[in-house]
């Protein structure tokens, strides 16, 4: 049985300690589906020009943040790696000509655990890590996802971690979101429900108030959903599990793509 592959948006490092309705679905989420037998993520805090693939056996937790709580510095998600999948993806990989790298001891950056947290919160399944490239065009991210597809078929949980509007430097004291954030997110969600990608292929010149839900350093955040909807282009399915905003200005959803 083929798993669908999934966009989640991963908001605040604070995610990690709170409870409320986007914690709480998450948390559904991961008991709905059971346990896979191993989970690849796209992470947007693993930025590289190269196509980087986490070997290790076991993970270390990076606390990649800075002016938390101290109980955050104190959480850890000890994950284990999965050498034999971190092959089968180089495979792929290889089959596709795309040059890529192991990378051994980076550990699982906040992107990464702070959703499978809540998701997967005994952390026994094995994670492999991808880096994602903001330099490459969505067309290109999205060809890369599709060599992943197979492991689809064979177990494997593929996610795409980031957020679709993710602009830092407006933040406000409370959640409600701005109107723009939500007419970005409402054009995202028609394009993608009708799996138009020349036009999402093109957010950048068509999507309105892209420099605000998609200012140039936070890119990496948005692109995570190119690579998994990739990874769903035979049946090219987009489903929106829910919609939620931290802060105003940071997205806070889930897509489910098959």
């Amino acid at each position: 049985m083929k798993l669908p592959a999934f966009f989640i948006a991963h908001g605040s490092p604070m995610l990690a300690l709170e409870d409320n309705d986007y914690t709480r679905f998450l948390q559904r989420l991961g008991s709905d589906l059971g346990k896979p037998r191993g989970i690849v993520i796209f992470s947007a805090h693993w930025d590289s020009p190269e196509q980087l693939i986490t070997v290790d056996a076991q993970h270390e937790t990076q606390h990649d943040f800075y002016g938390f709580p101290e109980e955050m510095y104190e959480l850890a998600y000890p994950a284990p790696g999965d050498p034999e999948l971190s092959s089968r993806i180089s495979g792929l990989f290889r089959d596709g000509n795309l040059a890529h790298q192991p990378v051994l001891g980076r550990g699982l950056d906040h992107g990464v655990w702070v959703i499978l947290n809540k998701m997967f919160p005994q952390a026994d399944i094995p994670v492999v890590a991808l880096s994602v490239d903001s330099l490459r065009s969505p067309e290109e991210q999205y060809n890369i996802g599709r060599l992943l597809a197979p492991l689809r078929g064979e177990g494997i949980l593929l996610i795409g971690s980031g957020g679709l509007v993710h602009n830092l430097r407006l933040l406000k004291q409370d959640d409600q979101p701005e109107q723009w954030a939500q007419d970005f997110d409402r054009w995202i969600a028609e394009k993608l429900q009708a799996w138009d990608l020349p036009s999402l292929f093109a957010y950048e010149k068509k999507a309105p108030y892209v420099r605000e839900a998609v200012p140039a350093y936070g890119k990496e955040h948005f692109i995570p959903l190119f690579y998994v909807m990739g990874a769903a282009d035979e049946g090219r399915r987009a489903q929106l599990m829910i919609q939620a905003y931290q802060y105003g200005t940071l997205s806070l959803n889930c897509w489910m793509v098959d």
